[in-house]
């Protein structure tokens, strides 16, 4: 569960944590700050409304990433659920798997509307494909998909002699470059599975997702292969001119090397807009380095406010306790309990959930014996499952050093009837040779009382008001 995103259900995408504790996905903390104005957490509505705080207020500069969960889930196993497909691995190379998974439907990229698999494509583009359709500039004709397989009659007597000029265009930092290309029927310009520029030496071979990353860092390398493959081809053209004309330079000879002077400018241009742009790509690597360093540090100092805030929330917490302690603290030997909630409280006792209860501390005087009560309202010992047990217990106290023991004083229970008729009491005095009396070595002693203090159907008979109002009191005398 600690993977799931809070919002979308799904395996948390670069997992943020807010303040309360509850993860997103980036993109679904986003979308929900962005649609919602003052967004609560959903999970803090679902676990308990009542305890909404500030902290339950979502805002992505009150969010920080969670690295070790991210981690966590990067190493996750999954399999592909691809049908026919046997992979396996971890979750952070599931992605790269996906873009080249064999057995995925993928649409024909020629927009004929036929989705197929991944590894039949080439088949469906060579038998299939309505659209894989190519046409000679020169002569005209179409070419199908097939038409590699065996020669066909074109506008030469052979494939190999029908050459139709066409172009590509380079867009580079917002300008247009013009690049002649000469391709035929029967050669292919490039291999599928490897870089466009392999026809000038590149030898790099690969799935989609890095061929594109390979061409986008690769400029540089690909137009000085361009460039020694022009200057290759202009050395070769010069001497098959000089071998066959006796070295008397001819008028289409000169128009190439015109070409090829372009061709070599064009390169050059080329060559210095890459380590243009390679300077520029370094300057923003090292500025977003800077950013994330900036970063690293706001959430570290917005950890760190987290964790003051909880230690915060923790001191309010036991001083709100102490408080508490002080309004209901008695320092005359005389205590009124007062219990709500009975029917539940009973049936808990029942079921085991919680046997007993303690009452808050009292003290037999303001600098006396701190004591308590503990009930156990399904019995215990000889009275559990008949009657309401009621035991009085030492505690340990701030000022046990000045005080006479064992624990000599009598004790009186009370359960009060609350229209005023018929009260429950029992009395003891303390047996001095028990441990339960003795100066408390811990924080309190074991409870001694009354286990058959009254019975349960007595306890809900209509006849009393010992429960009213699903609330009963409890009184406890020292003297």
């Amino acid at each position: 569960q600690k993977y799931l995103c809070s919002n979308c259900n799904n395996v948390l995408k670069k997992a943020l944590q807010t303040l309360c504790g509850h993860r997103y996905c980036s993109a679904c903390l986003s979308w929900i700050v962005r649609n919602n104005k003052n967004a609560i957490c959903q999970k803090c509505k679902e676990e308990d409304s009542s305890t909404l705080s500030e902290g339950s207020l979502l805002a992505e500069e009150r969010a920080f990433g969670d690295a070790a969960i991210n981690k966590e889930i990067s190493e996750l196993k999954v399999h592909c659920v691809t049908l026919g497909c046997s992979w396996s691995g971890i979750m952070k190379n599931f992605e790269e798997h996906q873009s080249l998974c064999e057995y995925a439907l993928i649409p024909c990229h020629t927009g004929c509307g036929h989705m197929v698999m991944r590894k039949k494509l080439a088949d469906h583009l060579e038998n299939g494909c309505v659209n894989n359709v190519t046409m000679c500039q020169k002569c005209k004709r179409s070419l199908s998909s097939s038409w590699g397989k065996k020669p066909e009659p074109c506008c030469s007597p052979a494939p190999a002699l029908c050459r139709s000029t066409s172009a590509a265009f380079v867009s580079l930092q917002g300008r247009t470059l013009f690049l002649p290309l000469i391709p035929n029927h029967s050669t292919p310009l490039a291999n599928k599975d490897g870089c466009r520029f392999s026809e000038v030496g590149c030898s790099f071979r690969g799935s989609k997702e890095k061929m594109r990353d390979h061409e986008k860092t690769a400029v540089g390398p690909h137009m000085l292969l361009l460039l020694q493959h022009i200057k290759q081809l202009k050395t070769s053209l010069c001497s098959a001119a000089k071998a066959a004309n006796g070295f008397v330079p001819q008028p289409g000879l000169n128009v190439n090397e015109n070409k090829l002077h372009v061709f070599e400018n064009i390169v050059a241009v080329l060559n210095k807009e890459v380590e243009t742009s390679n300077l520029e790509i370094t300057a923003f690597r090292r500025q977003s380095e800077l950013d994330q360093n900036i970063i690293r540090g706001l959430e570290l100092k917005i950890a760190e406010l987290h964790r003051c805030l909880t230690q915060k929330d923790t001191g309010l917490s036991n001083l709100h306790k102490s408080l508490l302690f002080s309004e209901q603290a008695s320092y005359d030997g005389v205590f009124l309990w007062k219990i709500t909630d009975v029917g539940r409280k009973l049936q808990d006792s029942v079921t085991g959930r919680t046997v007993s209860l303690y009452s808050p501390a009292f003290y037999t005087a303001k600098y006396g014996y701190k004591v308590c009560l503990r009930v156990y309202l399904n019995g215990d010992g000889t009275g559990k499952g008949t009657h309401v047990s009621l035991f009085f217990v030492v505690m340990k106290g701030d000022y046990d050093a000045l005080l006479p023991w064992p624990f000599r004083h009598k004790v009186t229970f009370m359960l009060l009837d609350q229209n005023n008729r018929e009260h429950i009491i029992d009395a003891f005095r303390p047996d001095l040779t028990s441990a339960s009396f003795q100066r408390p070595v811990n924080d309190m002693n074991v409870a001694s009382g009354c286990p058959l203090f009254l019975p349960l159907s007595k306890l809900q008979s209509p006849k009393y008001a010992y429960v009213k109002e699903d609330t009963l009191f409890l009184k406890c005398i020292i003297e």
